[in-house]
């Protein structure tokens, strides 16, 4: 058993934009987060990973940086942020930063640089490409918020790539100078005490060279020649060698469509590249053969299939990170559970599931609350760009039906993580004193900080209570995990084991009662429940309650 700090930990992300805000400009900052220090260190989590806060004009909400040296105006200044490491670190928590270096902003001074003239020195970079004979972009890959991937600059006549929006260029990893100056940029805030970064669509920097056309008519999908591309792993290792090596860190990489087998090669422990990854096959369990806008139900043999594949596909080596909402996903409440009837219970049910399993579990602000979706009714009053591009290109321009879309979008929209957290039944939630910069969840003067701190039996308590096992119950990190009752329709049901201790974890997926019977040679007859989301007297072995979940310590 090796141990490591980032093992152990609980890590919570803050989207700084919507946490909270201090002066009351509508937009959450990082003196709201300052002030709310001693409610994260209650709640027990280690590592704090922040949004991206860096200088940037916001097409993509941070997500296209144009200063990496430098805080958004909005958000506060380097003192402010100063003053966060030090509050983080005096009270025993780390701070992970949001690392964006796929793409840069469009307005970056690189990028001004580049674009100015074909013989710039910075002109490299990033990718550029001359159309084709006819003038059209050089290929036919789709950016990830609709239409090519390809702008058109008049400056030089050239295209540039960008697999996000037109305003995030993408920096060319093949260059040994951009390279350089990425690494300096991380040195300088691992200099300034930060403690380890989360990677942005880190599995994108390495293009396969000649960057060809997808092979279909029209604009196609082009994720074959940038995901996981040739040099991927050796622009990581020269990354860790270079900087991550010479700190004590913690580190993940979000990497969109990795596999089991990519993933270790990604984070095994002779590897020398990352800790962890972020993999999303999990998140797309209720997408169709169109993607995630093309809603399917999900089955709990689906999820569980993903998760399982992932605890045993590293268990021995690699690691695994442990989530189900992020500031890109809908509200795990929601999506995975019942967010009215029982939204209590499945909140708690989920939560078993993410801090029981074998990884580092992250929480997405709100989420100890049960925050859930918000159904805003009209398209105005969302406010991200990916959902504003596929409906225009759906609706308005597309003819479809507006109905449908808007129900994709209430369903699986980013917006739903980004309404302003519920601090209190106070206007606004609490959140802020103005205007907020995207609609409050009108339940708020139900599902609120204030409420869930007074009250014992809620699902911040719960959390609570599962990160202070977690402190105590090495079992809980180190457990080898092992599925039971692999077929049920409606429990998931799994073993930790470390040495002589034994855990059983038994979760109802379904808002209805379900038998309980446990295979051969398994019992929870004598078994004392360390955890479970309902009262343990009138506890029935045989039947688990609605959304019930149930930790068991077994006689070993």
């Amino acid at each position: 058993m090796e141990r490591a700090f980032w093992k152990e930990a609980v890590v919570y992300q803050i989207y700084p934009r919507s946490f909270k805000d201090s002066n009351g400009d509508g937009i959450g900052d990082l003196q709201g987060i300052c002030s709310k220090l001693d409610y994260l260190k209650e709640l027990g989590v280690d590592v704090i990973w922040l949004s991206p806060v860096y200088k940037s004009p916001n097409d993509d909400n941070g997500y296209d940086i144009s200063d990496y040296y430098d805080i958004m105006d909005e958000f506060g200044t380097m003192e402010d942020w100063e003053e966060l490491l030090a509050g983080l670190h005096a009270r025993g928590m780390k701070l992970m930063m949001d690392l964006v270096v796929n793409h840069s902003s469009d307005e970056h001074a690189w990028f001004v640089e580049s674009r100015s003239s074909k013989d710039n020195p910075y002109r490299d970079y990033y990718i550029w490409h001359p159309g084709k004979e006819d003038g059209s972009a050089p290929n036919n890959w789709t950016s990830f918020f609709s239409g090519s991937a390809w702008q058109l600059d008049e400056a030089t006549g050239e295209y540039y790539l960008h697999l996000f929006t037109k305003k995030q260029p993408d920096l060319n990893w093949e260059n040994p100078k951009l390279r350089k100056s990425v690494y300096d940029m991380m040195s300088f805030w691992l200099d300034k005490g930060v403690d380890g970064f989360r990677m942005d669509v880190i599995n994108l920097i390495s293009k396969v060279p000649g960057l060809p056309d997808d092979g279909k008519e029209g604009l196609s999908d082009g994720s074959p020649y940038y995901m996981n591309g040739p040099r991927i792993h050796e622009f990581l290792q020269e990354m860790n060698a270079h900087v991550l090596s010479r700190y004590d860190v913690m580190t993940v990489g979000e990497a969109p469509g990795v596999t089991v087998e990519e993933a270790i090669n990604y984070t095994g422990k002779d590897r020398h590249e990352l800790q962890m990854v972020f993999q999303f096959e999990h998140m797309d369990v209720d997408s169709g053969a169109n993607g995630k806008w093309d809603l399917q139900p999900w089955t709990l043999s689906k999820l569980r299939g993903v998760l399982h594949k992932w605890q045993t596909g590293l268990a021995e080596d690699g690691w695994n990170s442990l989530y189900l909402n992020n500031h890109d996903q809908p509200r795990m409440v929601s999506r995975f559970g019942n967010d009215k009837e029982y939204r209590v219970e499945s909140a708690k049910m989920l939560a078993t599931l993410l801090h029981t399993l074998k990884g580092t579990p992250y929480i997405y602000q709100g989420e100890e609350l049960g925050m859930t979706n918000v159904k805003f009714a009209s398209i105005e009053e969302y406010r991200d760009v990916e959902i504003h591009n596929m409906y225009r290109e759906q609706v308005i321009e597309g003819g479809a039906d507006p109905g449908t879309i808007m129900q994709a979008i209430q369903t699986k929209g980013r917006d739903n993580a980004r309404t302003p957290m519920q601090w209190s039944a106070e206007a606004n939630a609490g959140f802020t004193t103005g205007t907020p910069w995207i609609g409050v969840n009108p339940n708020y003067t139900v599902i609120n900080a204030e409420e869930a701190v007074a009250d014992p039996g809620s699902i911040y308590h719960y959390y609570r209570q599962l990160i202070a096992l977690r402190k105590q119950n090495p079992v809980m990190v180190y457990g080898d995990y092992e599925l039971i009752m692999q077929d049920h329709e409606q429990i998931y049901a799994y073993t930790r084991t470390l040495a002589e201790e034994k855990w059983l974890i038994v979760l109802n997926f379904t808002g209805h009662p379900v038998a309980l019977e446990l295979p051969e040679g398994l019992s929870s007859e004598g078994g004392d429940i360390v955890i479970a989301n309902y009262p343990v007297e009138g506890m029935d072995s045989s039947q688990l309650r609605p959304f019930e979940a149930r930790v068991y310590s077994l006689k070993a």
